[in-house]
């Protein structure tokens, strides 16, 4: 199978600038001149994420405490939670189809119009599901409007991430990619911030106005979010390097097919890679959060405290990471990075079965916050690092949002019977464990196939997945 990126020019040669690509905005060339509009553009483009993991988030979180009582009947509990879930997996479900449509789109007419357009479709599904009718009101119709509504959202999110990671890593020379690309995959941490921020404030109203009104709030709030993370996104100026392939007519026509016949193995080795971390993501963040209030009868504002400071934790450690892969090589991090991870998972689930407040913030911080997010700064710059340009969009997205559906999307549904049928959440623990194992055989692998691929476009440079000197 052949997975080598034919040579595009792209990471070798200034971009040509172009007096009709862009009006009134600059372009920075791939060689970091201009250090202070790559951390601008980095910038932007985590906002944009965290608004679309914001969104995201509450959803998860309202699955895994409101919506079983609000949206399905309350004659089984269990069967309850479970169709909750339910409605959150069908948001993993559609993304790659997000992956598919909005890559091609990103690869075909850029990056920067396709990111506005999955933000403006998160924020309306979002918004309307603030504005949904209950189970009360109209019966089964209430899940039969939410079901599209998630779908739409996870269509949105498939064509979100790879966007977001290209306009840092495409602004941002070789040396320093690990590094940028590690700030718009912050925007998950912050995302998750607010929407626990927004859900900790909510929890504080009496349980009958959560029910009937405030479970609300952290959906309408999606509107005014939206707003200005257009007014963000819309300042930026498109990707260097989809410009210059634009500017010589070298963009792929129909990316997907591209990718299916020649980048088949990276796609593989991405969703792999991504496999375990987005099993503990949703678990730790939806699955033990419901657990922690419903099993051991702990109220949510300890779960959702230990979230928060979590979050804060991870925003430095995933950026260290991204650092780090530069100064040391992505090998090294993708070795030592799962493995923390694994130490981490049983770190938390240990936490967790203490019920207590104490231990399971320790617990969320530890296991989460750093340990396993050790590597996952350093993982954008190697997957967009393992497939040329003009498929780029297309391929990491591709890859990413099928992990998800796999690791993420039904991670929670096997949670939920895992511990129905052993009583037991270190079966939970044990399954996450394994899926970081596959993850880091993946990563490693990837990592090969970027070096065969840097070696490949010229034999001459050093590979970025090598160590460099500090720049």
């Amino acid at each position: 199978m052949n997975s080598k990126i034919p040579p595009t020019g792209s990471d070798r040669h200034p971009v040509a600038h172009s007096q009709t690509a862009q009006t009134n905005e600059e372009v920075t060339d791939t060689t970091g001149g201009d250090v202070t509009k790559v951390r601008r553009i980095a910038a932007a483009s985590m906002a944009g994420t965290a608004l679309e993991y914001y969104d995201f988030s509450i959803y998860g979180l309202a699955a895994a405490l409101i919506f079983p009582t609000l949206f399905f009947p309350q004659s089984n509990t269990f069967i309850a939670v479970l169709a909750s879930f339910g409605t959150l997996t069908i948001g993993y479900l559609s993304r790659p189809l997000g992956a598919i449509v909005f890559g091609h789109f990103g690869d075909r007419i850029g990056r920067k119009p396709v990111l506005v357009i999955t933000l403006v479709i998160m924020g309306v599904a979002s918004t309307a599901i603030g504005l949904l009718p209950t189970y009360s009101q109209i019966g089964v119709w209430a899940a039969a409007i939410l079901v599209p509504l998630r779908f739409l959202q996870g269509v949105a999110f498939g064509g979100e991430w790879g966007g977001a990671i290209l306009m840092a890593f495409e602004y941002a020379r070789p040396g320093r990619r690990g590094f940028f690309a590690s700030v718009p995959q912050v925007g998950p941490a912050v995302g998750t911030l607010l929407g626990n921020g927004v859900f900790l404030v909510i929890t504080l109203l009496p349980e009958d106005a959560v029910l009937s009104w405030g479970w609300r709030i952290p959906f309408l709030i999606s509107a005014l979010l939206v707003i200005l993370g257009l007014v963000v996104r819309l300042k930026i100026a498109e990707s260097p390097e989809f410009t210059e392939l634009n500017g010589t007519g070298t963009t792929a026509r129909i990316p997907i097919a591209a990718v299916l016949r020649s980048h088949l193995e990276p796609v593989l080795l991405v969703c792999g890679g991504f496999l375990g971390y987005g099993a503990f993501s949703v678990v730790a963040l939806t699955f033990l959060v419901g657990y922690s209030r419903s099993t051991l009868g702990l109220d949510s504002s300890i779960t959702l405290t230990a979230v928060l400071a979590t979050c804060v934790v991870q925003i430095p450690t995933m950026m260290l990471g991204g650092y780090a892969s530069d100064r040391f090589g992505r090998r090294r991090i993708m070795t030592v990075g799962p493995l923390a991870g694994i130490a981490g998972t049983f770190i938390l689930f240990w936490a967790i079965s203490t019920a207590q407040p104490g231990w399971i913030i320790v617990g969320y911080v530890l296991g989460m916050g750093i340990l396993f997010t050790s590597a996952y700064g350093a993982q954008p710059a190697l997957f967009a690092d393992s497939f040329a340009p003009s498929v780029r969009y297309t391929g990491m997205s591709l890859g990413y949002q099928l992990s998800n559906v796999v690791g993420s999307g039904m991670m929670p549904l096997i949670a939920t019977i895992l511990l129905d049928v052993s009583g037991s959440i270190y079966t939970v623990a044990a399954v996450i464990a394994l899926a970081l194992l596959v993850s880091m055989l993946c990563l490693l692998s990837l990592v090969r196939t970027a070096e065969e691929n840097s070696a490949a476009t010229d034999p001459t440079e050093r590979s970025t997945t090598a160590p460099i000197s500090a720049p």
